[in-house]
């Protein structure tokens, strides 16, 4: 029975067990890649999967009992991005089993954001009334398919740095550099295609709340200084010919953008945004 005078017991104690659940899948997981050793990656992702559901559980739970969508506060939101990353890269996996080696960045990013959204308030917050909008939904949804797969994007670019500038056992699972730093170039196409679609609807959402398609929110506007950022890498591999180092460490330096807008502006008092960040 759900504890009425404290639902954040089962929020947070859900949460916690997928952080330790994943912890333990990263290990594991880490110590079958360097070593060979398969059945500690098989391991791995049996726990992933169950810490998978459990967090799932955890969401559906902190929706229900909310009221609202997850995607108000900082526990909310770094748990979703969480999940949603984590769902995109073992959807991912089904179709390119040779990809599996970046887990060794995609798990660790995952427990690391829930646990960071953890140590945040994790108090359930109302939903203020300009929030209230299928088109909001849209937005961050949207948004949070877009930070999955610049997550990907980014274990792609670091491997390439690294196969490129050294060789290792489990280096060598993973696809040729050239394969490598094709799936980079069309991970963060399709996350440039998605946080297009994002900033859209978060216009729609804009004019029906507040009058205005836009007005140079910082978080609207360092969302589209990202946005062009990932096009000018988009346009420099495309028509430029840019790839290997040069266009993965332009790469690491759009994610870092992207990170600052998603995650500093909305910080700024001057922001309205602050509201579902607070």
């Amino acid at each position: 029975m759900i504890p009425e005078n404290n639902p954040l017991i089962i929020d947070i104690g859900l949460h916690w067990v997928a952080v330790v659940v994943y912890v333990i899948a990263t290990v594991a997981n880490t110590y079958g890649l360097i070593f060979g050793k398969q059945r500690f990656e098989k391991a791995a992702y049996r726990l992933v999967l169950a810490g998978f559901i459990v967090h799932g559980i955890a969401l559906v739970y902190r929706w229900v009992t909310s009221g609202h969508g997850p995607y108000i506060d900082k526990h909310e939101i770094l748990s979703t991005h969480a999940w949603t990353t984590l769902t995109l890269f073992l959807i991912s996996c089904r179709f390119f089993q040779r990809i599996k080696p970046i887990s060794i960045i995609i798990f660790p990013a995952v427990f690391l954001m829930i646990a960071i959204g953890l140590f945040c308030d994790p108090a359930v917050k109302k939903l203020p009334p300009t929030l209230n909008s299928i088109w909001l939904v849209l937005h961050v949804t949207f948004y949070k398919i877009s930070v999955g797969t610049l997550i990907i994007a980014l274990a792609f670019s670091i491997f390439y740095i690294l196969k490129s500038r050294k060789q290792g056992l489990w280096l060598a699972k993973l696809p040729e550099i050239q394969v490598m730093d094709l799936l980079a170039f069309r991970f963060a196409g399709f996350s440039f295609t998605f946080w297009a679609i994002a900033m859209l609807s978060g216009s729609i959402w804009a004019y029906e709340s507040w009058g205005r398609f836009w007005g140079w929110d910082p978080v609207e506007t360092w969302s589209l200084i990202t946005w062009v950022l990932f096009g000018i890498y988009l346009h420099l591999r495309r028509f430029f010919g840019w790839q290997g180092e040069k266009a993965a460490y332009f790469y690491i330096f759009c994610f870092l953008v992207s990170m600052l807008a998603l995650y500093a502006t909305p910080i700024m008092d001057s922001s309205i945004h602050s509201e579902y960040f607070k």
